[in-house]
């Protein structure tokens, strides 16, 4: 990654990487709900993409509604990074 620290203590602060980049186009959706699904509160999904993925995240918005919070970390042309922070 280019500008982004997204691995430095992660595992310290219970943010677990999800590197969409890695995962098959049609597949994506379904495994980044999947992985909000499994976290607890308090713990962060680190979400890197290669593009902004603003139809996703006004789904994860109308899904999730307050239980998580979306925060960009970057936001570069060719490196998008969110953090989903689950809520109690």
């Amino acid at each position: 990654m280019s500008n982004c620290t997204c691995n430095d203590s992660a595992q310290a602060n219970n943010t677990h990487l999800f590197d969409a980049r890695g995962v098959a186009r049609r597949f994506r959706h379904a495994s980044i709900f999947g992985a909000l699904e499994s976290l607890t509160p308090g713990e962060t999904m680190r979400f890197v993409n290669d593009h902004d993925p603003l139809p996703l995240l006004a789904q994860l918005r109308n899904y999730f509604g307050p239980r998580i919070d979306i925060g960009y970390v970057a936001r570069n042309p060719e490196e998008i990074v969110i953090d989903f922070t689950v809520k109690a």
